[in-house]
């Protein structure tokens, strides 16, 4: 049995989608997505953008492509994690700009 070791996240790509989805204008809804994903011949419906977005699903390579064509980015975007490294690094930088 696959145990997940990404804490209570089944997937990586979902807060992204989220982000990515919400930037677009106007804004996409998830049954939005669900449509065009279904258009590419996945039957994924609202709530499983909801599941995957909140990070209940796993996600497929086929749907993370599909997800990377419909919302017009990259797989690499999707599968973005900013690390706690560089999340202090930002944090430093901030400092650093605002002393001078």
């Amino acid at each position: 049995m696959y145990k997940n070791k990404n804490g209570d996240s089944n997937n990586i790509a979902g807060k992204n989608v989220r982000r990515i989805r919400l930037s677009k204008t106007p804004k996409m809804s998830q049954n939005d997505l669900a449509i065009q994903l279904q258009n590419y011949g996945h039957d994924i419906h609202k709530n499983a953008i909801q599941e995957l977005e909140s990070g209940k699903r796993f996600v497929t390579d086929i749907e993370l492509k599909a997800l990377s064509e419909v919302l017009n980015t990259s797989v690499d975007e999707l599968l973005y994690e900013e690390s706690e490294y560089s999340m202090k690094n930002k944090k430093d930088s901030l400092l650093i700009a605002q002393k001078d």
